[in-house]
């Protein structure tokens, strides 16, 4: 289906995203939630092959947006949804998806100083409550590879808006959006550069698993769907930073995105400053309605010291994946696996 169609109703339309230029060669793709595009093509292909049929439920481990698609979804496809959460999920967001109608299952605080953290209890909980009923779906957003699959219709927009797209920058988390974007606009662009944008503490380039304040990119475990071998390089990106920036993107252009949108703008800008010559993409992946109450409010992030922090004007380049530098930093990972970035890392002389 072309990204250009009408659609029939709400989450056919969130699909697709605003182009909108921010500089010569910088051109943000801005969701107003990025997550409906997996949610929708898998739950969908579900259906048609039959294995969602009427009283199945849909199960799935979830603490942000993935979740809201996957409840606006069961909305059009009336079908009952469980997801199993951290406690820390936000409370905006807790409330809408209530009012959809998904019932929302806590893993309990503890669970956070367990190794995997929460999201390995999120997936023993998960377990537990489909061995409890009868007939369950889950979309599996780390492991199912329909989900990089769904986003050829981004890389579709991207090469028919803009023509010649160089290089893609945006946040990590399940790997599905930017394996499935970059995989596909390689199959017509193969010099097109991907650069991900991680958090400290997450392992997903190499740091040591940890506590992680900036919520919506970053892992404690490493999903299936991230392929490390299309990943010219990587930036790590504090919370405090990204929560400059996404100021920053709203004071400086009127874009209203969340952290990890703010995340992704440090890292692209410099990225399209530092190579004039090419045309770079950011992905933004969903909108500041979520942030009020924290990114968007100076009080909430005066209590945690955020409050005034400058942003950060470039990443410390660093030759060691494994060790977290700053605020900002970014490696050059090389398309590499990880494995053989890791194995590299342990050949070079200390």
């Amino acid at each position: 289906m072309s990204a250009r169609r009408g659609h029939e109703d709400a989450t056919g339309a969130y699909q697709v995203p605003r182009l909108i230029r921010l500089a010569p060669n910088l051109w943000a793709a801005c969701f107003t939630l990025m997550k409906i595009i997996p949610a929708r093509f898998i739950l969908r292909r579900a259906l048609a092959d039959g294995r969602l049929e009427p009283g199945t439920v849909v199960v799935e481990t979830t603490s942000g947006t993935f979740g809201l698609a996957l409840a606006m979804e069961a909305v059009h496809l009336d079908r009952r949804l469980i997801l199993v959460s951290d406690p820390v999920i936000d409370e905006r967001l807790h409330r809408r998806l209530t009012d959809l109608g998904a019932v929302v299952d806590r893993v309990p605080a503890s669970a956070g100083a367990v190794p995997g953290g929460f999201q390995a209890a999120r997936l023993d909980r998960l377990a537990e409550i489909r061995a409890g009923l009868p007939a369950t779906f889950c979309p599996e957003q780390y492991s199912n590879p329909d989900n990089p699959r769904s986003y050829a219709l981004v890389a579709e927009l991207l090469v028919e808006s803009l023509g010649q797209v160089d290089r893609v920058v945006g946040p990590v988390g399940s790997g599905g959006s930017m394996s499935g974007t970059v995989g596909h606009l390689r199959a017509l662009l193969p010099e097109c550069r991907a650069v991900v944008v991680d958090t400290q503490s997450s392992i997903l380039f190499g740091h040591p698993d940890g506590p992680r304040e900036l919520r919506g990119l970053g892992m404690s475990l490493m999903p299936e769907n991230l392929d490390h071998r299309l990943v010219d390089r990587v930036h790590w990106c504090s919370a405090a930073a990204a929560y400059a920036a996404t100021r920053e993107l709203h004071r400086r252009h009127a874009l209203f995105m969340g952290p990890t949108s703010g995340a992704a703008y440090l890292a692209a800008r410099w990225e399209a400053q530092a190579d004039p010559g090419a045309l770079t993409v950011v992905m933004m992946p969903d909108e500041g309605y979520r942030y009020q109450d924290t990114v968007y409010d100076d009080d909430w992030l005066r209590g945690r010291g955020h409050l005034g922090r400058a942003v950060p004007a470039e990443p410390t380049l660093v030759d060691d994946p494994t060790t977290p530098v700053g605020p900002w930093s970014a490696y050059e990972w090389g398309r590499r696996s990880y494995a053989e970035v890791m194995a590299g890392r342990a050949a070079v002389p200390a």
